[in-house]
C-alpha cells in the first residue's frame, strides 16, 4: 500500500488515499468529535470495495467498481492508522470505533467479517467497537448468517454497531436512491428480532434526508419497534452525485437550525433520533461519507484551503 494524497486537520480529521497496486485508489479517514479528545473516542473508517457497485444517488463511490479489497488490503488501512498513533498496536481509546464504511457496501466483501474475527488479536483495543453500515443487497444472505454468529460469540453486550440505509419510507423514492436489489422493511425487522438480544446497542436506521423524501412514522412503526431501533438522520453531503442529481438535503449543516418537522413526529412516535450533524470543517477536508475527496481529485478540483488541484499531489 502506497499513500499517495492526505489532507485534513490533526483535531477533526485526516482523509488518506493510497494505492493499492494497479492504480487502485481507496481512500481511509481518522477522526476525533470535538470537543472529545482522542482517548476518550477515535474514529477510522476504511474501504472494503474499489468503487461500489451499488451507485447510490448521493455517493461518488459508484464509478469505476474494480472489485473488492482483500483482508489483508483492509488490515493495511488499519494497521497504517494505528501504528501512526500507537506504534505498539496498544490503542487505550474508551470508545475505538471502526466504520466500514468508506468505500463500498461491506455485505458485499465477506473478507470484512474475517476482519471481525481476527482484529482483537492483531491489536490490544479493549474499547473497541465496530461498525457495519449497509443497504441489504439481495443475495447477501450469507454475509448477514455470519455476521450474526460472529457478534454473538465476539461482541455482546453493546460492543457492536448495526445500522441499516433506507433513507426513506417511499418504497419508489428508495429504490431509486438505492438502486440495487435489497431487502425489503419486513426482511430487515426480521433479521433485526434475531440480532438484537439482551444487552445488544438498538439497531440504528440511517436516512441521508434529501428534501422531498419523505419520512413517516406510521410506516416505520409497522416495521421497526423503537426497542429494537434508533432513527440517525444526516444531512446530504455536498458530493458530486448528490449535485448531479439535484439532491437537497432536508438538514441545513450550515444553519443553527436545531429543530425539525421530521425529527419531533419521529420523537412524538416513540424514537430515540440522533440528528448527526458533524463539523462543517469535515465537508472540506472532504472525511464525511461520499468520497469527496476522490471525486475532486479525479475532476482537478480543489482540496485544500490553500487552493491546490488534486493533481498537483501526485
Amino acid at each position: 500500500m502506497q499513500i499517495v494524497n492526505a489532507t485534513g486537520r490533526e483535531d477533526i480529521a485526516t482523509v488518506h488515499i493510497a494505492d493499492m497496486g494497479g492504480g487502485r485508489l481507496v481512500e481511509f479517514v481518522e477522526s476525533t468529535q470535538p470537543p472529545i479528545t482522542r482517548d476518550k473516542k477515535w474514529v477510522l473508517i476504511i474501504s472494503v470495495l474499489f468503487g461500489c457497485p451499488v451507485g447510490c444517488m448521493m455517493c461518488d463511490a459508484g464509478d469505476n467498481y474494480q472489485g473488492k479489497l482483500s483482508k489483508e488490503e483492509m488490515f493495511d488501512q488499519i494497521d497504517y492508522l494505528i501504528r501512526q498513533k500507537y506504534p505498539d498496536g496498544c490503542v487505550p481509546v474508551e470508545k475505538f470505533k471502526i466504520q466500514f464504511a468508506r468505500m463500498g457496501e461491506p455485505a458485499l466483501n465477506p473478507a470484512v467479517l474475517d476482519i471481525l474475527e481476527e482484529i482483537q488479536e492483531r491489536y490490544e483495543i479493549p474499547g473497541f467497537l465496530p461498525s457495519i453500515s449497509t443497504v441489504a443487497p439481495q443475495g447477501t444472505n450469507d454475509f448477514f448468517e455470519r455476521l450474526l454468529d460472529i457478534k454473538r460469540r465476539r461482541y455482546t453486550d453493546g460492543k457492536f454497531q448495526l445500522q441499516f440505509s433506507i433513507h426513506t419510507t417511499d418504497e419508489t423514492m428508495r429504490e431509486k436512491i438505492v438502486p440495487v436489489k435489497k431487502w425489503g422493511f419486513s426482511r430487515i425487522s426480521d433479521y433485526a428480532s434475531r440480532f438484537h438480544e439482551n444487552g445488544d446497542k438498538r439497531i440504528t436506521l440511517n436516512f441521508a434526508l434529501a428534501k422531498g423524501m419523505p419520512i413517516e412514522p406510521e410506516v416505520l412503526l409497522k416495521y421497526f419497534s423503537p426497542e429494537q431501533f434508533i432513527i440517525k438522520i444526516t444531512p446530504i453531503n455536498p458530493t458530486h452525485r448528490a449535485t448531479e442529481n439535484n439532491l437537497a438535503s432536508y438538514i441545513d449543516a450550515y444553519v443553527e437550525q436545531r429543530s425539525y418537522k421530521v425529527v419531533d413526529a419521529l420523537k412524538q412516535s416513540g424514537y430515540e433520533v440522533i440528528l448527526s450533524i458533524g463539523e462543517v470543517e469535515e465537508n472540506r477536508i472532504g472525511s464525511n461519507c461520499g468520497q469527496y475527496v476522490m471525486s475532486h481529485l479525479k475532476t482537478e478540483m480543489p482540496v485544500g484551503a490553500d487552493g491546490h488541484k488534486g493533481y498537483d499531489y501526485w
